[in-house]
């Protein structure tokens, strides 16, 4: 049997509220550029360790003040979320970031030690949801694409990044409010998530029906995104009742967005009307925009 090969992605409240409104509603999928005058603001992934802005740290797992937000980037190890350093040494962003802001989008990290993942996890290399199922390799350079429904950043791949800003724009200029709910996920995260629900008695079988083993997710690769919408619980099928589901089957095609599993879809994960991928071939106009 072939070993399964690998695809890289292309790169205090007020006591007084204001009255919600479509566009309030939107807005965390539309501040995309708040960060403008700082330059373009990335996500970096070569490998061990991951860099990403300081002011967009603060709404992930690394712990950063306000007044250390403002110093430039954050450094993790990818194994355990430590954080290294906060650096806004010139030299540092000149010989280390910038070469890699310039790389290729086609350079992703096949993660070597994906085997032992599934090891660790009791997932065997001939289990069907591996023999038959295309790798996805992580991005080494993720783009800002604004927060999702929590406020954290979203991050994607560049041509996704900008197809999903131009359909929220799109829809809402049509009365429908898209909400992201889960961008870009990594390769040990997506193992963090089999590996607590095993914790909870879950068997793997019933696992790998809802969610994709370590490499197989095409949230990987950036392009994916689970998609929402105001009053709607996340990642449920009665997304499938709404109409900003009615509006993505009819216009996502136009910004390179498909289905990943309508019902009886051949690759064994169950229907999920909220999963949407980015296709280069599909984007039209929009996406290029």
């Amino acid at each position: 049997m072939a070993a399964p090969s690998f695809v890289s992605a292309v790169g205090p409240s007020s006591m007084t509220r204001k009255p919600l409104t479509l566009a309030s509603l939107a807005r965390p999928q539309l501040n995309c550029d708040a960060g403008r005058r700082r330059g373009v603001e990335v996500y970096l992934n070569p490998g061990r360790i991951i860099a990403l802005p300081a002011r967009l740290a603060r709404s992930g797992k690394i712990s950063v003040d306000r007044r250390a937000s403002l110093l430039g980037w954050a450094l993790r190890l990818r194994s355990n979320d430590r954080r290294l350093l906060l650096q806004a040494d010139n030299d540092l962003r000149r010989n280390v970031f910038r070469p890699l802001q310039r790389c290729s989008p086609q350079m992703a990290s096949t993660r070597p030690g994906l085997t032992a993942i599934w090891k660790a996890l009791g997932i065997s290399t001939m289990h069907e949801k591996i023999a038959s199922t295309t790798l996805f390799a992580e991005p080494t350079l993720l783009h800002f694409a604004g927060f999702d429904r929590y406020r954290r950043p979203l991050w994607l791949a560049q041509p996704a990044a900008r197809a999903w800003k131009a359909m929220v724009r799109s829809a809402l200029s049509e009365g429908i409010v898209l909400q992201a709910i889960s961008g870009f996920r990594s390769i040990d995260y997506q193992a963090s998530i089999i590996r607590n629900k095993l914790a909870r008695g879950q068997s793997l079988e019933q696992i790998l029906r809802v969610n994709a083993a370590p490499g197989c997710s095409e949230h990987h690769s950036g392009r994916a995104i689970d998609i929402g919408t105001p009053g709607e619980p996340a990642a449920e099928v009665s997304f499938e009742d709404t109409r900003a589901f009615r509006w993505l089957q009819a216009k996502a095609q136009r910004f390179g967005f498909v289905m990943s599993y309508p019902r009886d879809n051949l690759s064994g994960i169950q229907y999920e009307p909220w999963h949407w991928c980015w296709h280069p071939r599909l984007h039209g106009q929009h996406a290029r925009g």
